[in-house]
């Protein structure tokens, strides 16, 4: 029942917190169900507040996964950082996500004092507790006495930690309808899904350096999802990279970005892919703002 309480129900916005590449986004496709974000093992792939939506019998939690919290080195860095860091004046409830496999690093001891002075509960979540030995001993992180330990890849500990952020959560209406799973667009989601085949076909030097941008999203009279974006990249030479010999890695990134649309759309797909060069855009407000990266939601 849509904006309307419930009686004995629960719901609330949770934040997913932690430095770069520590698995948020991979708990919340594993809690939600479905993938709605992007996943690879470049640093700082979430760019944006992702938001997926849980709904159990009972309950309804929208979760906030935000962008790895770093050292920036530009102006995009720089937004990534605020968005991350706003999320905690505007949910009910963090989760603080460490790699189990990194232990405690100096980058977590900074999130610690930011965390500190938060006026919500804060859960401590060890990810990636598969690639451990179980002998291992975590450490406790000083300030904070509510840890769990998990595994987004495998499962394990993610029913506990769920029944644990229900345990916390205020008495609530349910905010979206009960089959909803985010609240973005589909044309966002598809131009995150080009972003990640780009993130996984290209070299070191391209993943940060890319943006892209759907500018037609519309079905055709036979049911084909038509779909018309274009990549954008800093220099002249990133732009070769994408492309490869004889355009074989653009078509690469376009079969496999298809497919996941594909999946998503539950319809078929025409993908017509662009490579344009734009200046420095991560540090040009005017480009942070027209690809989705500013002050707006």
């Amino acid at each position: 029942m849509l904006n309307k309480m419930k009686q004995d129900f629960k719901s609330g916005f949770v934040a997913l917190i932690g430095r770069p590449n520590v698995g948020k986004s991979s708990l919340m496709n594993t809690f939600v169900g479905q993938k709605i974000t992007i996943i690879s093992d470049k640093p700082q792939t979430t760019r944006n507040q992702i938001r997926g939506i849980l709904t159990g019998e009972n309950y309804q939690i929208v979760w906030l996964d935000t962008p790895g919290i770093h050292k920036p080195l530009h102006k995009l860095g720089t937004k990534m950082n605020e968005k991350a860091k706003a999320a905690l004046s505007s949910v009910d409830l963090v989760l603080w996500v460490l790699d189990a496999s990194k232990g405690y690093t100096a980058g977590d001891e900074k999130i610690a004092s930011e965390l500190a002075a938060c006026d919500v509960p804060v859960l401590v979540v060890w990810n990636k507790i598969d690639l451990l030995e179980r002998s291992v001993e975590f450490p406790q992180v000083d300030g904070f006495d509510r840890i769990f330990r998990v595994s987004a890849h495998t499962g394990e500990g993610i029913e506990g930690l769920l029944e644990a952020i229900v345990g916390l959560l205020p008495e609530g209406p349910a905010y979206y309808p009960e089959d909803m799973v985010t609240d973005h667009p589909e044309r966002y989601i598809a131009a995150e899904l080009i972003r990640e085949q780009l993130l996984l076909h290209t070299e070191d030097e391209v993943p940060h350096s890319v943006a892209v941008q759907v500018n037609e999203m519309k079905e055709r009279d036979n049911g084909m999802i038509y779909i018309d974006a274009v990549i954008y990249v800093e220099r002249d030479s990133q732009k070769g990279i994408v492309i490869g010999s004889k355009g074989s890695r653009l078509k690469a990134i376009g079969r496999d970005a298809r497919q996941a649309i594909e999946a998503l759309l539950d319809a078929p797909v025409f993908l017509n892919l662009w490579v344009k060069v734009r200046k420095n855009w991560r540090n040009n407000l005017s480009s942070l703002n027209e690809f989705g990266y500013g002050d707006q939601d």
